[in-house]
């Protein structure tokens, strides 16, 4: 009987560097390291990889839909299975459903359709971010305003027990709107929060971080712009050296300048993470669906509501990474980074996500050299691709 896998033939990234003419090894669904392909122990199965690369797999930290399915219309166990078998083919190994802004008894439904997940052991779910509903109406984008209302005592005590039951609970809340204290209560019992959807100052967002708000939701979109006399969300974000932001990096949310600019600017050890805000048209043909009773269209990669305004993205996870690579000319190992072991170490998850260091889940993508998906495994069971 076999002690576990050895994965060569491709080039392996770790997380940090490459590996040439080596054997990746696996057992239990962890990786026990990375030997020399001569060195591979006998009782281990080769799985011969034909070239290309071995990375980590992806981490997306905001996933609205996929597979025709969006979190707001199934906030179900089965939903949810539904969304990480759709994203699993673009490399993503792990992530967060993410509900956009609802009413009070579809947020509960999703909250316990995610207890649901993490009991089930649904591959690829990470945890749940509840984008909203405590934002900012001047900065709603496609969240409808009816639905956008303030914190209450029972809001807050419901993400205080959602955390305690959920691997990883993030919320999205605007900070002029939810106040620093109510941010630090959340924080210290385990939520992550995030700030977006809003028009704070630099100031009072600033404020919101010191009170231990750690991440920004999609960079530039939906949020106060830095300017010269006030730096805005923004500028806080990248001021901050404590901040993870998520990027949406499809070339329609934000242009490829003002991207360079960000990574050049942010201020580490925080970092800049890839998100996909993806919808449910991810792996599928539909030309729209619906958000809250309105209409979303697909056209160009670009997802609208009637208006014209911006409704997530059209975008998965690989596609991200060619674009930051091939399109700005990023290194390709942080931008491998930007998609798996950033976003695992914003919500503390860097200890066994996002790199194939020793001891790490066996979560991880075999890519071609022109970054296109051949085969997919989470936690070493394969997924996606001919070896599944």
């Amino acid at each position: 009987m076999s002690a576990g896998n050895a994965y060569r033939g491709a080039r392996i990234f770790d997380g940090q560097d490459w590996h040439d003419d080596c054997a990746l090894l696996v057992s239990g669904g962890r990786v026990q390291g990375i030997r020399a392909g001569a060195e591979v122990p006998a009782d281990h199965e080769i799985v011969a990889l034909a070239g290309g690369l071995l990375v980590p797999g992806f981490v997306d930290l905001q996933v609205n839909g996929g597979g025709g399915v969006l979190l707001n219309d199934a906030p179900t166990l089965e939903g949810i299975r539904t969304i990480c078998k759709a994203h699993a083919p673009f490399g993503t190994t792990a992530l967060l459903p993410t509900l956009i802004t609802d009413t009070p008894e579809v947020t509960s439904a999703a909250i316990e359709a995610g207890r649901a997940a993490a009991e089930a052991g649904i591959p690829g779910f990470l945890g749940l971010h509840l984008e909203g509903p405590h934002l900012s109406l001047s900065r709603s984008g496609a969240h409808a305003p009816a639905l956008i209302r303030p914190m209450e005592d029972r809001d807050q005590a419901a993400l205080i027990a959602a955390a305690d039951a959920l691997p990883v609970l993030l919320t999205t809340v605007s900070p002029e709107t939810v106040a620093s204290a109510r941010i630090s209560v959340l924080a210290a019992a385990g939520v992550k929060v995030s700030l977006g959807h809003s028009d704070a100052s630099f100031a009072v967002a600033a404020a919101a971080q010191a009170a231990g708000a750690t991440l920004v939701t999609h960079l530039f979109n939906a949020m106060s712009p830095l300017a010269h006399r006030d730096p805005g969300l923004v500028g806080a974000a990248l001021d901050s050296g404590a901040a993870y932001a998520g990027l949406i990096a499809d070339g329609v949310h934000v242009d490829r300048h003002a991207i360079a600019i960000a990574l050049r600017a942010k201020k580490p050890p925080g970092r800049i993470f890839l998100v996909t805000d993806a919808m449910a048209t991810t792996g599928t043909n539909l030309a729209g669906f619906t958000l809250n009773g309105r209409r979303v269209r697909r056209q160009d990669g670009r997802l609208t509501l009637e208006d014209g305004t911006l409704a997530g993205s059209d975008l998965d996870m690989i596609s991200a990474v060619r674009f930051v690579h091939c399109e700005m000319g990023l290194d390709l190992g942080e931008a491998l980074r930007m998609a798996s072991l950033y976003p695992a170490r914003a919500i503390g998850r860097g200890n066994d996500l996002g790199h194939l260091e020793e001891g790490a889940s066996a979560s991880m993508a075999h890519v071609s050299d022109e970054l296109a998906i051949r085969a997919v495994w989470i936690e070493g069971n394969p997924v996606f691709g001919a070896v599944a």
